[in-house]
């Protein structure tokens, strides 16, 4: 099937996760979602991340965003996985992880979202089926894609990053306006290009007019 892009609307699914039964978009419901995959359980890189995403369930729930796991195991390896993630996050901080895993041992959701590896012919289980890469998505409320990265299996995801990213398609969405190279919460941002310079002074009254007449910048108030 050919891969996902930007704009089209996530595949909904059927799931067996560690909190239950789920319809994908039936679970989103009116929020934000962050769907990110995993190659295997007691896997080192990813059972940091798993901690980190547990770490910081408050910024996700103040931006209204839900998370999803997904591993190429079944329910029983996840428990016990969960078991370690929290026993290894309690070392740097508090770590309960309460959101769900999908278990997806057959890869059938992981084809859906062309989350497999491929290129790697040696990348396999012991079954024979190739390991899903490490994949997020990020979702909206109208079960829109927004975001789609892909990691190498060496690198831990920067999820500093992915809030960061949520950040600007949330104030994008709500006031017209888009966010600059290297932008954090409460920087300035730009005027979207679709606001002509009279609207611009009424909407953003701080508004700079620089130099290259498509760039205007603004602080946001939010």
């Amino acid at each position: 099937m050919p891969s996902l892009r930007l704009g089209n609307i996530a595949p909904d699914f059927e799931a067996e996760t560690t909190a239950g039964p789920i319809k994908f978009h039936e679970w989103i419901g009116d929020s934000w979602a962050v769907l990110f995959s995993h190659p295997g359980d007691f896997t080192p890189v990813c059972t940091t991340e798993l901690g980190e995403v547990a770490r910081r369930s408050k910024d996700f729930a103040a931006r209204n965003v839900k998370v999803i796991g997904i591993s190429a195991n079944g329910l029983q390896d996840h428990n016990k996985w969960i078991v370690d993630i929290n026993e290894f996050g309690a070392k740097t901080g508090p770590t309960d992880v309460q959101f769900p895993i999908i278990a997806d041992q057959d890869r059938k959701i992981s084809v859906l979202y062309d989350m497999l590896d491929e290129q790697d012919a040696t990348n396999r289980d012991a079954k024979g089926l190739p390991f899903t890469i490490r994949t997020v998505f990020v979702i909206d409320p109208k079960k829109v894609i927004r975001l789609t990265v892909a990691y190498p299996a060496s690198t831990g995801r920067n999820f500093d990053e992915i809030i960061r990213v949520i950040d600007s398609l949330q104030l994008g969405d709500k006031h017209k306006i888009t966010t600059p190279v290297n932008w954090n919460k409460g920087d300035d941002v730009i005027v979207h290009p679709a606001v002509n310079n009279e609207d611009a002074k009424k909407i953003f009254p701080e508004t700079t007019f620089h130099k290259q007449p498509y760039l205007r910048t603004t602080p946001l108030k939010v």
